[in-house]
């Protein structure tokens, strides 16, 4: 195995276009691992741990493109290094290049001249400086960064709402924006309907679906996950529910996030006050109470959100086609435990509350109990939900909903398990994500029911696509690819959730109490 390194000097490249070409160049032959990074010295320190340093590396400056490649020959990696090099000299898909940018805003004051919005994408240590910046010159600011100190998030907010600004994030990974879709984003229609997310992935869910329910959407914000903290108080959900209910252009809004603390829900809620305007709340896990007592309208799913703000934009009940009465499949003896392996974090989220309710506990590395937290994240135990975005599967990699390799892994190894009863998936389409996510997971879904046909046991697979037919990817195209294949495909990740859920308790009843081996496996 050999190590190799090529260094592009004073060139930038936004995140999601690193991530990209991470993949692609680990999808090339001869290459084991990839990573395309900016030279941070956060950046060289999971290049170390990773081990993809070497001694070219010690003069690296932080302005300083890195391709790092473990590879299984010294020549597969110069190839893949000259691949990669030639690629950003294209100076194209977010490279900006100090020797060829002559027409492109150097500093952020150049930038508010030519627009007011600035998306932020640099390393933490600097993304806090640079949206200040960006504030200062009266630009609204979507901060795609993380790594970003939450006192910093606490001042950039502040600064904003004094002066009449948007500041979302850090770590806000989707937004829709006056009709241009931001960082990791659905194609959808223009409409009536606001959205207000902390999540990245349940913006996409209830932006996709409220499309596919025949609405569009007005405006889509991202908070960032730690906007509704005790320390921050909602401050931008509470500036971006007041701009969207003062906005003509939106009839309906939607608040969607995990369960805040239950102050900050109090002060977020009653900060809506009395409106004409329907407000949807989906505060995963919490009480419904919450809303209803205000007058306003609570849904306890990502679906349930996207339905109720359909609804009530075109004033008529609207819904998804559901699982309905599709036939639960008959599993061997021993097969009995849900597998969910997710790229979104939110659905994971979302599918570990509907599970409870039908299986009982279910581990996870983001689990709704700290007890059930996986000791190693890489083996199921019981009832299994993953969350493949979590730190400890992207340091070094890019996003699963970019990079498919370990994720396709476990669908493969989960497969070999006789106890697993059904394997529960997501795919995420859109702005920034893998072009083809359906060709992607194909081979490891192909190899999964080959290994349990081998063992004469059914598999079954239930996925749903978050997406829409104006997505790149193409939404039918992706659900076609998928059922070809022999995978049952459900409107929503709630739908996918729940209908794995039937299959385990099914299979529960069917087998009887659990083996000690697979309660503790």
């Amino acid at each position: 195995m050999s190590v190799v390194v090529g260094i592009r000097r004073n060139m930038y490249k936004d995140s999601v276009s690193l991530m990209r070409l991470s993949s692609t160049l680990a999808d090339r032959p001869g290459v084991r691992e990839a990573a395309v990074v900016m030279g941070t010295e956060q950046n060289l320190d999971i290049l170390r741990e990773a081990k993809l340093y070497t001694s070219a590396l010690d003069e690296v400056r932080p302005n300083d493109l890195v391709v790092a490649l473990s590879t299984e020959s010294e020549s597969a990696g110069r190839e893949a290094i000259e691949f990669a090099l030639a690629t950003l000299t294209e100076n194209n898909d977010g490279v900006i290049e100090a020797q060829d940018a002559a027409t492109a805003p150097r500093t952020v004051a150049d930038a508010a001249s030519l627009a007011n919005f600035a998306l932020i994408s640099v390393p933490g240590q600097y993304a806090g400086a640079e949206a200040l910046k960006a504030l200062k010159q009266g630009l609204h600011v979507h901060l795609f960064s993380d790594n970003v100190a939450l006192e910093d998030e606490v001042v950039l907010k502040r600064f904003a709402v004094e002066r009449d600004l948007l500041m979302m994030g850090p770590d806000a990974g989707t937004a829709i924006v006056n009709g241009v879709p931001l960082a990791f984003a659905n194609a959808v229609r223009r409409g009536r309907v606001g959205v207000v997310a902390a999540s990245g992935t349940g913006a996409q869910q209830v932006t996709a679906l409220v499309h596919r329910l025949g609405s569009g959407i007005s405006q889509a914000f991202g908070t960032g996950g730690r906007d509704l903290s005790v320390a921050v108080g909602g401050m931008m959900t509470k500036f971006a529910l007041r701009a969207l209910l003062d906005d003509p252009q939106t009839g309906v809004v939607v608040l969607v996030s995990k369960p805040p603390a239950e102050e900050v829900a109090t002060s977020v809620l009653d900060a809506i006050g009395t409106t004409e305007k329907p407000v949807v709340v989906c505060f995963l896990g919490a009480d419904p109470a919450l809303a209803t007592s205000r007058g306003l309208i609570p849904a306890t799913t990502l679906e349930e959100a996207a339905v109720a703000a359909a609804s009530a934009d075109q004033d008529r009940a609207v819904a998804l086609p559901g699982a309905g009465n599709l036939p639960l499949p008959t599993l061997q003896t021993g097969q009995r435990y849900v597998r969910g392996l997710y790229s979104g974090g939110t659905f994971c989220y979302e599918a570990l509350l509907l599970l409870r309710a039908l299986v009982g506990e279910v581990h996870s590395n983001i689990p709704l109990d700290k007890k059930l937290k996986l000791t190693d994240v890489r083996k199921s135990v019981g009832h299994t939900c993953t969350d493949f975005g979590e730190d400890e599967f992207t340091v070094g990699r890019p996003h699963p909903m970019i990079d498919f390799r370990l994720r396709n892994e476990r669908i493969v190894d989960e497969a070999r398990d006789p106890e697993t009863a059904v394997i529960l998936l997501d795919l995420v389409l859109g702005y920034g994500s893998h072009h083809d996510p359906a060709g992607a997971i194909a081979p490891a879904i192909e190899e999964a029911l080959q290994i349990a046909r081998e063992h004469g046991r059914p598999l079954p697979i239930v996925a749903s696509v978050c997406g829409t037919d104006r997505d790149p990817q193409e939404l039918d195209r992706q659900e076609e690819q998928l059922r070809a294949l022999g995978v049952t495909v459900l409107a929503s990740n709630a739908e996918a959730a729940l209908l794995a859920g039937r299959i385990a308790a099914e299979a529960a009843r069917a087998t009887g109490p659990a083996s000690a081996a697979g309660r503790n496996r």
